[in-house]
């Protein structure tokens, strides 16, 4: 009897069953979650407005849009600050190791607290690509760099499957850094929003790269550290996220070094 090996088109489709099936059912009907196939479209949609959005303001004035973005900077400041509160509260209280932590999978109401602070996590990386969209209205497309659509971009894919299948375990330490990291960087761009009169109390925006690029090396070290430790927590979330970090490090020190040494170099 001859085997018939099945098409790529089944495979797909057997690889697309096992990803829908196999979540954490915890978090299976929450708002974006299920299913890869929302996350990809909003990234799609990124990506034809990131190329067609600079096309039709070319003819445009800038958009005048400084009251959104105060409000919408100082509401991420408060969103990021919830976020940092909880990350650190459901895992203080569930005694959380910092070397070994697992993911609780079990509906505890401190794991399912961590697990509804993941999914704010995943969810505020989808409202930050609005990020992208002011940047074009404003016509400041120097700022369309590829540091900032890669960071974006990427960002809610990682975090979708972490809530489809880690939500929560030694995953939090990233979303409890990266929610202090934003408080601060949420704030500088509420405080420039403001107006030109404030640029004097904005000289800590070099400090500000140096602190996003501490985050990136936290949070290698401690992954590279899980990868060989025998900590019940997936490997290959582990090498996602190693490689992931490495990737910004790159880039940010690249960023970093643009912007503020190279600069300085050619001045002396």
């Amino acid at each position: 009897m001859v085997s018939v090996s099945p098409s790529t088109w089944q495979r797909l489709q057997i690889l697309y069953r096992w990803v829908l099936e196999n979540g954490d059912k915890r978090t299976d009907g929450w708002l974006l979650v299920y299913s890869p196939l929302p996350v990809c479209g909003i990234f799609l949609g990124y990506l034809v407005i990131i190329w067609l959005g600079p096309k039709l303001m070319t003819y445009r004035e800038p958009v005048n849009i400084k009251a959104i973005l105060i409000i919408y900077n100082f509401s991420m400041v408060c969103l990021s600050a919830y976020m940092f509160y909880e990350f650190t509260a459901s895992s203080w209280l569930a005694n959380y190791s910092l070397l070994c932590q697992p993911v609780d999978y079990s509906d505890n109401p401190l794991a399912m607290r961590m697990a509804r602070v993941c999914w704010w996590f995943y969810f505020s990386k989808v409202i930050e690509l609005t990020d992208t969209m002011f940047f074009i209205l404003r016509k400041k497309n120097n700022q369309l760099i590829f540091l900032h659509v890669y960071h974006h971009g990427t960002m809610i894919f990682n975090w979708w499957a972490g809530v489809k299948y880690v939500a929560g375990g030694q995953s939090f330490l990233i979303g409890l850094i990266n929610s202090f990291v934003h408080v601060v960087m949420y704030m500088y761009y509420g405080l420039a929003a403001l107006g030109p009169q404030m640029q004097k109390y904005l000289w800590w925006k070099r400090y500000l790269t140096s602190l996003q690029l501490l985050q990136f090396f936290i949070v290698t070290i401690h992954t590279a550290f899980n990868l060989y430790a025998d900590c019940d927590f997936p490997d290959s979330m582990n090498m996602v996220v190693f490689g992931y970090a490495l990737s910004l490090i790159a880039l940010f020190s690249n960023f970093y070094y643009q912007s503020y040494l190279s600069k300085k170099t050619k001045i002396i």
